[in-house]
């Protein structure tokens, strides 16, 4: 156990010393930084509007359904109110003294008003008296320009405290009004109750009652908004205000007056509308017949009902969000540095995402305010925590590597290098017979050019060239076996087999020619013309593996298919060709990868190997009468129709255009009876 524990520790040093202390600093405060965002997300600008897109949905899935409140009753003026009256703004205060007056023998609890009286009208003297006569409790609408600056002027807040003095007794008194709204203008929680301002309207209603309830004076959390159980029953019953003023039709509506509160204000299209979570989810629209928005005092209505439900929400401990931070935190550090599969890892973050999308939903549904709860803070301070610390990892493991890399490139070529590091376990480090596709290369008349250019020259030449012809090998996923000056030897399909390795070994032929190509015509000034690229690809058995001794090991194919490969180069120049695939090579690249793009170049005896090959040469953009014409003189010789032969034969010799494979291979069945191979020598 103590050596585990050293073990680990020096591990620990190491991966610091390795990672370097810019990054561990900049690890460090990307962490620091996945606090903040978590802790404060709801301040933050993005993520807070995504806090409360997410909070309304929580909020509007479970609001309460309810039937039409028995307690709270809202008059209102309307737009009918003021056609009759005749007076917009402010509002007629005759109808509204002549209401008063009804509600009085009705046996009201309470009436809030919630329209401020903030400048004189020749009709004062009469709601005034109304006033001073009432024996229900009446709360007058009151702010001021220190906490509501948009509702009301220093002059008119003057007016108002004239006006409030004026009528003040036992019953009738001021209430706040204020209501506040976050930056998204949308009314979420209850407003702060300031010191200088008098109780909160729904707070003042209910305080010399037995309704009261001491837990709401300070209460600055959410509003709990309901929705009706159908739309043709509205949470709270809305009588115009001219219909209760009118003694002629007053006692229709004193049973709905009776021992509920009354809140009287403005019911306009275009003044005293707030935005609510059941706004910005639809909800309020669907339910209130297109009304999406909810007038001042609706508002002040759902404060109240919530106050008398006594629905004080239970708080999230602070603790509880700070260790809920720190748990994404957490879990986004443990999924960056876990060693799992793909699909683990993703089911993971899957999870873990989808917990924190689910928690404050679940929360919501046992109670709890999770308004201010991070719940986007949440996620994105575990993918900033799995960023900084999978950018650390990838730092320490690049330089793990690199060092690793470099080590073993010293015995091995980098591409088995970098698969051992890759996956080790995947590769046995002993010789096996494996089935690969073995590629040969050579650049035609090298040993010439050695003799006529200096070997600073011939130097820099072959490294171009070598360097040219390996990253080909390297883009089509080769394993680079070995340089024999200017030869090039690959293959495919060990350490690692892959469907498409065939596929792959073909292209890195035909890629490989057009590099030597290039390589010719950026030969510098004065070097001799250089001659082609040839290559040779076969597909068989061979032993691969490790071999050599203790000073030295490489990592090598061995066995007929690599000489066969050799061989086949070979034989593209008697063959004037510069790319030959064997008959192996070409069946197994795989569908999508015909013979469509090859042309047969006949049956060959190599030197030294007892069974013939079939060749074929790769001509991707030559025109299919060539390819045809190939084929044609194959079949006929299979055939023995040695008069075909010479018909074709014919006919390529007298093209246009000469092609000297394929004349090349005219000639050559013109010489062979049925079924026999062109012997190379």
């Amino acid at each position: 156990m103590p050596e585990t524990k050293g073990s680990a520790v020096q591990g620990l040093r190491q991966g610091v010393r390795q990672l370097g202390w810019q990054r561990l600093a900049v690890a460090a405060l990307l962490l620091g930084l996945a606090l903040f965002t978590a802790l404060r997300s709801w301040q933050l600008p993005l993520l807070g509007d995504a806090e409360s897109v997410l909070y309304d949905i929580r909020a509007a899935y479970f609001a309460p359904p309810t039937d039409t409140d028995k307690r709270v009753v809202l008059v209102v003026y309307t737009a009918d109110t003021n056609r009759k009256t005749g007076q917009i703004s402010p509002v007629d205060r005759t109808v509204l003294a002549q209401a008063l007056a009804q509600i009085e023998g009705m046996g009201a609890k309470g009436v809030g008003i919630d329209v401020l009286f903030d400048s004189p009208q020749d009709d004062d003297p009469l709601l005034q008296a109304a006033l001073r006569g009432m024996t229900t409790p009446v709360f007058l609408a009151y702010a001021d320009t220190r906490t509501n600056p948009e509702a009301i002027t220093f002059e008119q807040e003057q007016d108002l405290k004239r006006y409030v003095a004026a009528v003040h007794t036992p019953e009738v008194g001021p209430a706040s009004i204020l209501l506040e709204t976050d930056n998204d203008r949308v009314a979420r929680h209850w407003p702060h109750q300031y010191a200088g301002l008098p109780p909160l309207l729904s707070v003042a209603l209910t305080r010399a009652t037995p309704d009261a309830d001491p837990a709401f004076a300070h209460y600055t959390g959410r509003i709990r908004y309901r929705v009706p159980t159908a739309s043709d029953r509205p949470v709270f019953d809305k009588i115009p205000i001219d219909v209760l003023a009118d003694p002629a039709t007053a006692p229709l509506v004193a049973a709905t007056i009776k021992g509920r509160y009354v809140l009287i204000g403005g019911d306009f299209a275009d003044f005293d509308q707030f935005d609510t979570p059941l706004t910005r989810t639809g909800v309020a629209a669907r339910l209130n017949g297109g009304q999406s928005r909810m007038i001042g005092v609706e508002v002040h209505a759902s404060m109240l009902a919530q106050l008398l439900d006594k629905a004080l929400p239970r708080v999230v401990p602070g603790w509880a969000t700070v260790l809920g931070s720190l748990l994404a935190i957490g879990l986004g550090v443990a999924t960056a540095a876990a060693r799992a599969r793909p699909w683990q890892l993703a089911l993971a973050v899957v999870v873990q995402l989808a917990f924190f999308a689910a928690g404050p939903f679940l929360a919501e549904r046992a109670g709890f305010d999770t308004l201010g709860l991070p719940a986007v803070g949440w996620a994105v301070a575990w993918l900033i925590a799995y960023t900084a610390v999978s950018a650390a990892l990838r730092a320490i493991n690049a330089a793990q590597r690199e060092f690793a890399q470099g080590a073993l490139g010293k015995y091995l070529p980098r591409s088995v290098a970098a698969e051992i590091l890759r996956n080790p376990e995947r590769l046995r480090l002993h010789g096996e017979k494996r089935a690969i596709f073995c590629l040969f290369s050579d650049l035609e008349g090298f040993t010439k050019l050695t003799h006529a250019v200096e070997a600073e020259m011939i130097a820099q030449l072959l490294n171009d060239y070598l360097d040219r012809l390996s990253a080909v090998v390297l883009e089509h996923g080769g394993t680079l076996d070995k340089f024999v000056g200017d030869a090039v030897v690959a293959f495919w399909g060990a350490p690692i087999a892959y469907p498409d390795d065939g596929a792959r070994a073909v292209k890195a032929a035909i890629a490989m020619y057009h590099a030597g190509e290039d390589f010719r015509r950026a030969a510098p000034p004065g070097v001799p013309p250089i001659g082609r690229t040839r290559v040779g690809v076969h597909f068989g058995e061979a032993i691969v593996g490790n071999f050599g001794g203790d000073g030295r090991i490489q990592y090598t194919a061995l066995g007929d298919a690599m000489n066969t490969a050799a061989r086949l180069e070979s034989a593209n120049k008697p063959l004037d060709t510069t790319v030959l695939v064997s008959r192996e090579a070409l069946e197994r690249m795989g569908d999508g990868s015909g013979l469509d793009d090859f042309r047969p170049m006949g049956t060959i005896s190599l030197r030294g190997r007892a069974t013939p090959v079939e060749v074929f040469e790769p001509v991707p953009n030559s025109a299919p009468e060539a390819r045809t014409l190939a084929a044609e003189l194959v079949a006929a010789h299979a055939a023995g129709n040695r008069s075909e032969v010479l018909a074709l034969t014919a006919r390529i010799d007298g093209a246009e255009h000469k092609d000297a494979a394929l004349a090349n291979l005219a000639r050559r069945l013109t010489k062979l009876n049925e079924g026999e191979s062109y012997v190379l020598g």
